[in-house]
């Protein structure tokens, strides 16, 4: 069930975000997921659909939400450009508001798609209420750029956190995620998927579609919160 959201901001001047929360029809987890798009891939893009539905079908209450830019670039019919870091961390943080407002009896989650990945990381780091982090495809560092590495907050990160990642992602070797991750200070479990590149797609004689491979990833998810929470 999905369900059409304008989320309120905590700045009277910010406008709006636009969400949407996907809800199962049975058995609810104990966890509800706050999920943050990629740069370039909105919410109602069929990646996000897609990952969404998957994590629904486990069991994971999801709230998708839209970034200023993006509902700027949906409005204007063409691509923009991503907010400097602070105007998408004030939206993050209103974002996962709403979520703990809409299910304060469980854990929260902050799951994001590359560019969403890394905000999730922000947030947390400066001290936002979540119990857990669920990223996939982490952003490292830009195409080529392997010098100019994003993890210089992994230090101060103590929520435990599920590192979901390609073998062909150009963002960041699997290598270099796992010397990242040696300066994580809470529980970072790192999940690769082999051959996928950074949006998870894999070479046709993969012979497995991404709606399969999102499928499998959301089983990924499942299987490590409940060895992170057991009850």
């Amino acid at each position: 069930m999905t369900t059409e959201l304008t989320i309120p901001r905590a700045r009277a001047d910010a406008p709006p975000l636009a969400a949407r929360l996907d809800e199962p029809t049975g058995a609810a987890r104990e966890s509800a997921v706050l999920f943050a798009h990629g740069s370039g891939i909105d919410i109602e893009h069929p990646w996000m659909r897609s990952a969404a539905a998957s994590l629904v079908s486990r069991g994971f209450a999801v709230l998708r939400f839209r970034y200023p830019y993006m509902q700027l670039a949906v409005d204007a019919g063409k691509p923009r450009p991503p907010d400097r870091a602070a105007l998408l961390e004030e939206a993050h943080v209103d974002a996962l508001e709403e979520l703990r407002r809409r299910f304060p009896r469980r854990r929260w989650i902050l799951a994001g798609k590359s560019l969403g990945a890394r905000m999730a990381t922000h947030i947390a780091a400066q001290g936002a209420h979540a119990h857990a982090l669920v990223l996939y495809g982490y952003p490292l560092h830009p195409p080529r750029k392997v010098e100019a590495t994003r993890s210089e907050h992994f230090a101060t990160l103590v929520q435990p956190a599920l590192f979901l990642h390609g073998t062909r992602d150009e963002f960041g070797s699997v290598e270099a995620l796992k010397q990242a991750l040696k300066r994580y200070s809470g529980q970072a479990e790192l999940s690769v998927v082999d051959g996928a590149d950074h949006g998870f797609e894999l070479p046709a004689a993969a012979r497995r579609t991404l709606e399969q491979v999102l499928e499998d990833l959301a089983g990924r998810v499942a299987d490590w919160e409940a060895r992170t929470f057991p009850s």
